[in-house]
This record gives structure tokens, sequence and C-alpha cells, in this order.
């Protein structure tokens, strides 16, 4: 079993020492979404403001569309299903896999505050219009996710404040060690 496993992941062209880290920043991105929120009282849905897009960023800007992508889609996907938002799981999935994916694409080959700054704006675009039509349909209404604007702006903004600063020390530092 063990050998048929190893040649899969051979296969495959990902590395064990890969697969640990997008298995490490899946975890994170889950922990922050889950342990490090404010539940927002003015929403439709009662709203969430969360820190997992911080893991995300970092993630997709330090390794690439493909982390980045795993990070966000099952990251904060898990989080979804393990916390009772289960509606929001499939939604969650391709937006923030799509978030993840943009970010790791722009800062794949530009490096620097400006396009680590233009990659979360991005995001930011995606993350607003994906959550607003989610929301249509979940609602069936498209005046009520609107309401939800205010709060994905605040999340994405906070997480560009702490990401922005350190994201281009710490993929320098990071790839020099691997």
């Amino acid at each position: 079993m063990q050998i048929t496993e190893a040649a899969a992941v051979k296969k495959s062209g990902i590395t064990t020492k890969e697969l640990v880290i997008d298995a490490m920043l899946i975890a994170l991105t889950y922990i922050f979404t889950a342990f490090v929120n404010l539940r927002l009282p003015i929403a439709a849905n009662g709203g969430l403001i969360h820190l997992g897009n911080v893991p995300l960023f970092l993630a997709a800007i330090i390794f690439g569309r493909r982390t980045g992508t795993l990070a966000g889609a099952f990251g904060m996907g898990l989080f979804d299903l393990l916390s009772g938002w289960y509606l929001w799981a499939p939604f969650t999935f391709v937006i923030v896999g799509l978030m993840g994916f943009t970010v790791g694409a722009v800062t794949e080959k530009h490096h620097g505050y400006g396009w680590n700054a233009l990659a979360i704006a991005a995001a930011c675009v995606i993350k607003v219009v994906g959550y607003y039509i989610a929301e249509g349909f979940i609602y069936g209404n498209w005046v009520a996710p609107v309401t939800s604007i205010p709060g994905n702006l605040v999340q994405i903004g906070v997480a560009a404040i702490i990401v922005i600063p350190i994201a281009e020390r710490l993929r320098i530092t990071i790839q020099r060690r691997l």
C-alpha cells in the first residue's frame, strides 16, 4: 500500500514537502477563519469577519496559485462545513479557491508590494462579486446581499494591511530556506 501511494505522489509531481506545506496552510486558513473572527449583527446572514484571508494570501504569495487555491478552497470550505454554514460551503469552495488562485497567479511571476496589493485587490473583487451572487441565489433577493459588502471589504482590507507589509520579506526568507 505504501509503495502504491508513493508512486501516486511521484507520478503527480507533488513532493512530500509540498504536500505538507499545502496541508499546513489549509489548516492555518481554517484555524484563522474559525477562531480569529467576529460575527456581525448587521448583515442578512449575520456576517462574519475573520482573519482566514491572512494565511490564504500569504500561502498564495509565497507558494503560488496551487497552494493558494487549496488553502482557500479547503481551509475556508471546511470552516463552513464544520461551523454550521453548510449552505455556503460550495460557494466558499469556489469563490475563495478562485481568490487564492488569482493572488498566486499574479504573484508567481511578479514580486513586490505593488503586485501583492494588486493581487489582493483582484481577490477583493472576486470576493465581493462572488458572495453577492451567492447570496442572491441563496436568499432569492438581489438587494439583501448589499448589506454584506462592507463586511467583505473590511475583511479583505484588514488582511491586506497585515499581509502587504510582511509578504515580500517572508516570501524571500522562506524561498531561501526551501
